[in-house]
């Protein structure tokens, strides 16, 4: 299904713009291969300044590294999928140049201006409100590939033969607004992991990944159990050097950090036990005040018509709530808070991969409805 950019004599009705963040991409890649229709991949690479910065939410693609990324050109697409940030902006760009023919769908929320997405497909941790042109979900479209589990599997169950059992895998991701990861929260977590193991034996084994800073890394390894196995996430390791998938088919069970929702989807679609590590939230006042505000404003708060015009005015977005998810899976039996004691294996939760492609489906069979083609109030 996938179509090679570079095949210039290809030209299917669908783009999917990705950014550089994999487990978006895997949200946007899964609609697309359930939808069954032939689609094009465009990867999008920021430049490095704005990898980790945030760059201003209008269509453009000043953003991205030209020399990285697929290019973007005519014949425009009928329909874009797209996640995150940075894709969106090049996606409202595309819609522009389109002429409005293009319709745009989004994963997760539009940062601004959500009339101009056709269909948005919302997990529960964003705050956007109920509407003919959304798509609620209780989580994330995320699933472990089953064939990657199977072959890590291969490649590390004689490694983890001879460890002391339960085998705790402890994934951690890094620091997100508006929580706090520093050395100092590494070492708590260092603390309760030691007191973990303590309790109740067995085998710890530590996973950084991308967003994980190296004085979190540094803190982690230093205050770890001494001999727990410790793998810290290089950018240019081969897949087979990195644990995650081999950990996700055979450790026991999994202490998660709390600020990545893909590594927690990923655990509770397997159904093995899992405990959250809760981030604290950051000590300035701003954060502090731009929380409150973002419930106030969102949809369900006392402000709520006031954050509904500055988002038709492209003023305001939409916040994000990662507890949200942390509750669901704890109030379903698939998770506890660390700390509590382990629930047993639980099913699988629901999946709602079929609802939201049958609205894509309808969607892409209604051609009556173009996007609103209105360029930005900043421009381009």
């Amino acid at each position: 299904m996938i179509s090679p950019s570079s095949a210039g004599c290809v030209s299917p009705r669908i783009w999917l713009l990705l950014g550089d963040k994999a487990g978006d991409n895997a949200q946007v890649l899964e609609l697309a291969r359930a939808l069954g229709e032939p689609y094009l991949v465009k990867r999008l690479i920021p430049r490095p300044e704005w990898v980790l910065g945030k760059p201003r939410f209008r269509p453009t693609l000043d953003h991205l590294d030209p020399a990285r990324s697929d290019p973007l050109e005519p014949p425009w697409p009928e329909l874009v999928l797209t996640i995150g940030r940075r894709p969106s902006m090049a996606a409202l760009w595309v819609a522009e140049r389109s002429g409005g023919r293009t319709r745009l769908v989004v994963v997760g929320r539009p940062k601004r201006w959500p009339e101009r997405f056709a269909l948005v497909v919302a997990p529960a941790q964003y705050e956007v409100p109920e509407g003919p042109d959304v798509v609620r979900l209780e989580l994330p479209l995320l699933r472990p590939d089953p064939r990657k589990l199977e072959a890590a599997a291969a490649r590390w169950r004689e490694r983890f033969a001879a460890l002391a059992r339960p085998l705790t895998a402890v994934l951690v991701g890094g620091e997100t607004k508006p929580y706090r990861f520093d050395a100092d929260v590494a070492r708590d977590l260092a603390g309760e992991l030691a007191a973990l193991q303590a309790r109740e034996g067995g085998t710890l084994w530590v996973s950084t990944s991308r967003r994980t800073g190296a004085s979190v890394a540094e803190a982690l390894a230093a205050a770890l159990p001494p001999g727990t196995p410790f793998y810290r996430w290089r950018a240019d390791d081969p897949p087979e050097a990195n644990p995650y998938s081999a950990l996700l088919a055979l450790a026991d069970r999994f202490v998660v950090t709390g600020d990545s929702v893909s590594m927690l989807v990923e655990v509770a679609r397997l159904g093995k036990p899992l405990a959250i590590a809760a981030l604290p939230l950051r000590r300035d006042p701003l954060t502090r005040l731009r929380r409150a505000a973002g419930r106030a404003l969102g949809p369900h708060g006392p402000a709520a018509r006031l954050g509904a015009l500055g988002r038709r005015l492209g003023l305001l977005g939409f916040s994000r709530d990662l507890e949200r998810i942390h509750r669901i899976l704890v109030e379903t039996g698939r998770a506890v808070r660390l700390g509590e004691p382990f629930l047993p294996a639980a099913p699988p939760p629901p999946d709602e991969l079929d609802r939201a492609v049958a609205r894509l489906r309808a969607l892409l069979s209604d051609r009556s409805a173009p996007a609103d083609p209105s360029p930005a109030r900043d421009g381009s």
